[in-house]
């Protein structure tokens, strides 16, 4: 795995046209808590801060995650993929879950059975 400082991080971050970024959220064992959206400002916050700061695309503004839920997400570890579109953010969460539902993740939903078929086409 390469190894980035955190200006070479902000440098190969790539940015939609709205000045966001997808951010996976992944507990310590694996589990996909949450996805959502950073802009620079909360990227450079939760580097600094150690704590997961997002934007909230419908209040347009910064939010750290637990600010009135309580389940903080403490920042073990920060990826970015290949194309530099796309975070992964490792934490360990606090509190009972990381969706606003109360669930542990916001993936508790699944297709019927499952699984999905997949053709060789």
């Amino acid at each position: 795995m390469d190894v980035v400082t955190q200006g070479e991080l902000m440098d190969l971050v790539v940015y939609d046209d709205k000045g966001l970024v997808p951010a996976v959220v992944q507990g310590l064992d694996g589990t996909v808590l949450m996805v959502a959206y950073m802009n620079e400002a909360s990227l450079e916050l939760t580097i600094s801060s150690g704590r997961t700061w997002f934007y909230s695309r419908s209040r347009q503004e910064l939010w750290p995650k637990g600010e009135t839920s309580g389940e903080v997400q403490l920042v073990k570890e920060l990826r970015i993929d290949c194309d530099g579109d796309c975070l992964l953010v490792v934490v360990e969460q606090l509190g009972g879950g990381a969706c606003h539902t109360g669930a542990v993740s916001c993936f508790f939903r699944s297709l019927d059975g499952d699984s999905v078929a997949s053709s060789d086409a």
